[in-house]
């Protein structure tokens, strides 16, 4: 299923505040996230190596955290 995002704009309602109101549900949708991302094509192997970096990262910042409450 394809989902266009779409705003109604009012009579009375000003060009730029719709703008600014469809650049904001585009932000929150994640729309320019993911169009960037697949913007150019990545290897199956680079996309398992970032991942795998994530989820070190992650760990990290949680075992640093569980650390420092042991200190005290």
């Amino acid at each position: 299923m394809i989902y266009i995002a779409a705003i109604t704009v009012g009579e009375d309602e000003v060009l730029d505040k719709a703008i600014k109101r469809f650049k904001r549900m585009i932000e929150k949708e994640g729309v320019i996230r993911e169009w960037k991302r697949r913007e150019f094509f990545e290897k199956p192997s680079t996309i398992r190596n970032r991942k795998r970096k994530a989820l070190e990262r992650k760990r990290l910042k949680k075992m640093r955290k569980i650390h420092s409450f042991k200190r005290y």
